[in-house]
């Protein structure tokens, strides 16, 4: 598990990479579907700005008597609305917060790891860029996912499966083997199945049925 100050590198790291990654993006592509069922590229965008730059209380308040406390639902919509923003904008939250260590209330920097580097690939992925996650940072996401329960639940949903990185000192599980690099292992691990799967080998692959992606 990494320490808070690796893990705040990896974070300003990826938001700078992000930011580099959106700046030339037409039109088209700021609209392209991400890999999150529902969700543009702009809306990942936004909802990673958003973690540097969060809602107020009343804001966030609001947002969820709308949402009617779905978390999922309240999550989206806040980054559907936080979207409707110029993409010059989006692009220039990420840059400015990159170092920003300012969180939502409800989450933690053990949380954004994961969640910044699974949400580059929900973009890169789409649009056919090479974003590969750092191989240490991306071993340390899997870890806290795997451990975490909600919102991906990967121990029960891949249950009977035993994963193995062929890049790095990690596994979990037991059951049949499903070997891959880490990053792999992470989308899958967080439900992006399609998306993992043409990177992954072993017989534990037959068990694996596409997932919801849950953002």
């Amino acid at each position: 598990m990494m320490d808070a100050e690796t893990s705040w590198r990896i974070i300003a790291e990826q938001r700078l990479l992000i930011a580099g990654l959106l700046e030339p993006l037409s039109d088209a592509e700021w609209d392209t579907p991400s890999l999150c069922a529902g969700w543009r590229i702009r809306d990942v965008a936004a909802h990673l700005a958003l973690a540097a730059d969060p809602p107020g209380t009343t804001a966030m308040l609001a947002a969820a008597v709308r949402g009617r406390g779905s978390f999922h639902r309240i999550n989206h919509d806040t980054a559907v609305a936080y979207a409707g923003r110029p993409v010059e904008r989006i692009v220039a939250v990420l840059r400015d917060n990159a170092y920003s260590r300012r969180l939502p209330a409800v989450t933690n920097y053990r949380n954004i790891v994961p969640d910044i580097l699974v949400h580059a690939q929900d973009m890169a992925i789409p649009l056919g860029r090479e974003h590969p996650a750092p191989v240490d940072a991306a071993r340390s996401a899997a870890d806290h996912v795997w451990r975490m329960g909600w919102p991906f639940w990967a121990r029960r949903r891949l249950r009977g499966i035993r994963l193995v990185a062929t890049d790095t000192d990690w596994s979990a599980g037991a059951g049949d083997r499903v070997d891959g690099p880490i990053g792999a292992l992470l989308l899958l691990l967080t439900g992006r199945t399609t998306a993992a799967l043409p990177r992954l080998t072993g017989p534990g692959t037959a068990r694996l049925r596409p997932a919801a992606r849950i953002t």
